[in-house]
């Protein structure tokens, strides 16, 4: 079968099965597997595909229809305009998050802050910000030690220097401060997540289970954050598309908010808050 053959088959499969993007995706498989460029895959589109990799294709495909996030079979998501290594043990960054990323950046700019970056996973917000406000010290936590391992392995790529520590939030932070706090934390109803796509579903419960209301960790930060802020240092939180009142209005403790609307993302959805500490 030759390669543009494949690819056909490979979309013509997932479109059959109603899977988003199907021809993004079939192209994406089909150039892991055979380990080229898009450009490649053009230019070698009658190139004859041998068998073995006709069936790992394939095999690839059933995976991605019953679930599996293509992400987790390329190992691979790009991130402000950065590489990530994913698996099973972390969310997939997504472009969403790039809003609470680029609000940090802003206030950051080449300002020497200390910066702590709540529920990590892949690292990704933590990793851009040391990236790209190269002056500050960042700090990372998450609970799960798998993340944490995926994390390392991502700054690593990336070539950035940050602090990551096992943590429930900021339970082995006593005394420490930051001028920013940053987290895009569980925030989805636990009764909603067997209702999401099953590709959401595959990404880690830990990281999307937002407790009864989605809640829990936003009601967790606010209460914790002022001690662990500077005077006059911030606290930003991404938030689900529908969230935006119901976090503004939770109690938020020696805290003001400074978004007296949500910052929306691209989609025009409520996006991030941002919060500072008084004082």
């Amino acid at each position: 079968m030759r390669q543009i053959e494949l690819l056909k088959l490979g979309e013509n499969v997932l479109k059959k099965e109603n899977i988003q993007d199907s021809h993004i995706k079939a192209s994406t498989l089909l150039q892991y597997v055979l380990k080229q460029t898009k450009q490649e895959l053009i230019i070698n589109s009658k190139e004859i595909v041998e068998p073995s990799k006709v069936n790992k294709y394939n095999n690839y495909l059933q995976k991605i229809i019953k679930g599996t996030p293509i992400q987790y079979i390329t190992k691979h998501q790009q991130f402000m305009a950065l590489d990530f290594y994913v698996d099973e043990n972390v969310l997939i960054p997504q472009p969403d998050t790039e809003v609470l990323v680029e609000e940090g950046i802003k206030i950051i700019k080449e300002q020497n802050m200390e910066v702590l970056d709540l529920c990590t996973g892949s690292g990704a917000i933590a990793i851009s910000i040391a990236h790209y406000c190269q002056n500050s010290t960042v700090t990372a936590t998450d609970i799960s030690q798998e993340a944490l391992e995926v994390a390392r392995k991502n700054a690593n790529l990336n070539n950035v220097n940050i602090e990551f520590i096992d943590s429930n939030l900021f339970d082995k932070l006593t005394e420490r401060s930051f001028d920013i706090i940053l987290s895009n934390p569980p925030y989805i109803e636990t009764d909603i997540i067997n209702t999401l796509e099953k590709d959401v579903q595959s990404e880690p419960y830990i990281a999307l289970d937002g407790g009864k209301d989605g809640l829990e960790f936003y009601k967790r930060i606010l209460n914790e954050a002022h001690k662990h802020l500077k005077t006059k240092g911030y606290l930003m939180l991404e938030i689900g598309y529908n969230q935006g009142n119901a976090v503004i209005n939770l109690e938020h403790k020696n805290l003001k908010l400074i978004t007296k609307q949500p910052i929306k993302d691209l989609a025009g959805n409520d996006r991030v808050v941002i919060f500072q500490k008084e004082g």
